[in-house]
């Protein structure tokens, strides 16, 4: 029996989450727990993921402050257990992306997994992306190897889906490697035009974007991206999606009304996963969904509605909470590291083989 931590930050930026499981046989989620992430240091995250003035000392300094962040979110979970840092085996810290253009062959996670270490006193496992860049890959989504762990054993033509700032699936097909990619903008437009708007952090239940109409001809443009176009192996991040890319289309377009846009938003969410769902896998039987985008109903009707012949569930209909999937991957990822296990599936990112993913830093 081991015990790992996973820490994970996404896109949204809303907050850190952090997992506690048990790696037997079996894994197993123990405890979890959740961090907002400070308004300043959303702030500066955001504004790094351009290039801008003295941008190299601004990371350097925010990720020291994640770091932090996520050493006291994990001090409080262990007190909260009653354990100590000795009997965490790793933690598996994904940190904070703030650049990914692996057609230029890079991509950048911040988090300072040094002081991570040195602030936790447990052996940190980080920079899970780039070896499988180095290797031709896209570096993501890394994902769909552990998604296969948890739900291969169902049997069935399977696809999982991942909803948080961007989406991406993991097809799992019986006598078929696991294979996924991309899809496009999860919630990340969602939660920016809200945010512009309404000045909400997010649109909770997809309410306020039920409340418009699509509008099929921005649809149609949104569509039109080319990275739309094919079933990869892509991966794609804020380089290309993202309000400057949205503002684009409108200057292009008649005004709509600002719910329209919402609107239209989720339904571009909607059709890019359920289009390259069908062009990637036939006879799909379910769709589970974790991320933030499986707690938005109105989503999650538009996915069931568009996939009529599978059934469209969130992971808790297999006892698995899809607020905690991806954390709890990458504790599963710090795991495969010490062990020595290929974790990268080139039939997802287009690597030249299997490798090892992250780079360990002792306690």
């Amino acid at each position: 029996m081991a015990l790992y931590l996973g820490v994970m930050s996404g896109t949204s930026l809303d907050g850190l989450d952090i997992a506690l499981i048990e790696q037997r046989e079996q894994l197993h989620l123990l405890a979890t727990h959740y961090l907002p992430m400070p308004a300043d240091l959303r702030h500066e995250l955001l504004g790094l993921c351009a290039s801008g003035p003295d941008e190299i000392a601004r990371a350097a300094l925010a990720e020291n402050r994640w770091a932090c962040l996520a050493a006291a979110g994990i001090q409080q979970l262990l007190a909260e257990q009653g354990l100590g840092a000795d009997a965490i085996r790793a933690i598996g810290s994904h940190g904070q992306t703030i650049r990914h253009e692996p057609a230029r062959g890079f991509t950048v996670q911040i988090g300072n997994p040094a002081l991570l270490a040195e602030l936790t006193g447990v052996c940190v496992v980080a920079d899970f992306r780039r070896r499988d860049v180095a290797a031709g890959g896209q570096g993501a989504p890394l994902v769909p190897a552990f998604h296969e762990t948890l739900f291969g054993h169902l049997g069935q033509q399977l696809a999982v889906l991942n909803v948080g700032g961007f989406s991406n699936l993991s097809l799992i097909e019986r006598n078929r490697p696991v294979h996924g990619f991309d899809c496009g903008p999860g919630n990340v437009l969602l939660d920016a035009w809200v945010e512009r708007k309404r000045g909400l952090a997010y649109d909770a239940n997809g309410a306020w974007a039920a409340s418009g109409s699509v509008q099929a001809d921005l649809l149609g443009a949104l569509l039109s991206d080319s990275f739309f176009a094919g079933n990869g192996p892509k991966s794609t991040g804020r380089e290309v999606f993202n309000l400057a890319w949205l503002d684009g289309h409108l200057a292009r377009l008649p005004q709509y009304r600002a719910e329209d846009v919402q609107a239209t938003l989720l339904e571009l969410t909607a059709r890019s996963i359920i289009d390259s769902l069908r062009n990637a896998q036939q006879g799909t039987e379910a769709l589970l969904v974790c991320g933030g985008g499986a707690r938005n109903g109105a989503l999650m009707a538009r996915l069931a509605a568009l996939l009529p012949q599978a059934s469209v569930a969130s992971t808790m209909a297999h006892g698995i909470d899809p607020d905690w999937v991806e954390a709890m991957a990458f504790a599963w990822l710090a795991h495969c590291c010490l062990e020595g296990i290929a974790a990268n599936r080139p039939s997802v990112t287009a690597a030249k083989g299997l490798r090892v993913l992250g780079a360990i830093y002792p306690a």
